[in-house]
C-alpha cells in the first residue's frame, strides 16, 4: 500500500506531511497509516515530539466522502467509533503532537487537528465542519472536543451553521494558539517542537497525562492526579539534574530517564 504519510525526523521532531491529493482526504488508509505511524513513534525513543500537517494548500479537506457511499447506520456508527478511538489515541498520546493548519482543515481535518495537543494555523486556513451541509452531523469528535475548546455557544453556531472560519477567528475564539504567515508556519511549528523536545521525555509524558486528566476529571481527581505524577517525577534522573542544574547556574543535561 502507497503511504499517504511523508515522514521526515530532525533532531528528535517528526514531521508527518499527508501526501493525499486532491485534498488530503481523510480515507481509511491514511487513519490506518496513522495509527501505525503512531505505533512506530510511541515504541521510537529517539522521536520526542511529532508535527502533523499537509501538502500543498489543504491540511485535511474533511473526509473521503465517496467512502461514505450505501453506509447503513450500522456501518456509519462503526466507521465513527473506529476514527473517534484514533483521536482519542492521538489526543492520549505520551510524546506532545502539534498540527501546522497549513490550509483548509474541514470536517474530518479538524476533528484530526483539534485532537493534537497544541494546534498553530495559517493566515490563510480554513477551519470549519460543514458536515451538515451533506445532511450529516461530526462524527469524529467534533460535536464534543470543539465545545470543550472554544465554549458550547460558538461551537454550537459553527456547527450549525458549517461556517468557515480563517485563522485569525480560529486565534481569537482560542481553536488555535497561533497564526503565521503560511510561507513560516513550517519553520515556526518545528521552532516550538524543537523548545518542548529540549525538555525530559520523562515529564513531557508526566506533563501531558496530568493535562488530559484536566479534561476528564473532577477538580479535586485532577489535583490528586497531579500530586501522584508530582511525586512520580521525583523519581527519574532527570528531575536531580534538573534541580542540580538551576542551583548551579547551568543548563540541564537530559537523558530522558
Amino acid at each position: 500500500m502507497d503511504s499517504r504519510w511523508n515522514v521526515q525526523i530532525t533532531d528528535r521532531v517528526a514531521v508527518a506531511t499527508i501526501t493525499n491529493p486532491p485534498a488530503n482526504a481523510l480515507g481509511q488508509p491514511v487513519l490506518a497509516q496513522l495509527n501505525e505511524l503512531l505505533d512506530q513513534w510511541e515504541r521510537d525513543e529517539q522521536i520526542k515530539v511529532i508535527v502533523l500537517t499537509g501538502e500543498g494548500r489543504f491540511f485535511v479537506a474533511g473526509a473521503d466522502i465517496k467512502e461514505f457511499t450505501g453506509l447503513k447506520a450500522a456501518d456509519a456508527e462503526a466507521l465513527s467509533k473506529s476514527g473517534q478511538a484514533l483521536f482519542d489515541r492521538l489526543e492520549k498520546f505520551p510524546k506532545p503532537i502539534i498540527a501546522a493548519i497549513n490550509g483548509a482543515c474541514l470536517g474530518g481535518g479538524l476533528e484530526l487537528a483539534m485532537a493534537c495537543h497544541i494546534r498553530l494555523a495559517a493566515h490563510e486556513a480554513k477551519l470549519g465542519l460543514p458536515e451538515l451541509n451533506l445532511g450529516l452531523i461530526p462524527g469524529y469528535g467534533g460535536t464534543q472536543r470543539l465545545p470543550r475548546l472554544v465554549g458550547r455557544g460558538k461551537a454550537t453556531q459553527l456547527i450549525l451553521t458549517s461556517e468557515m472560519i480563517g485563522g485569525e477567528e480560529a486565534l481569537r475564539i482560542g481553536l488555535v494558539e497561533a497564526v503565521y504567515p503560511a510561507e513560516q508556519l513550517l519553520e515556526e511549528a518545528k521552532k516550538l517542537a524543537s523548545a518542548i523536545a529540549s525538555k525530559s521525555a520523562v515529564t513531557l509524558k508526566l506533563a501531558l497525562t496530568a493535562i488530559q486528566g484536566s479534561a476528564e476529571l473532577p477538580l479535586s481527581e485532577g489535583l490528586a492526579l497531579e500530586a501522584k505524577l508530582f511525586g512520580d517525577a521525583f523519581t527519574t534522573e532527570d528531575a536531580k539534574e534538573g534541580v542540580s542544574a538551576f542551583l548551579e547556574k547551568r543548563k540541564p543535561v537530559f537523558t530522558d530517564r
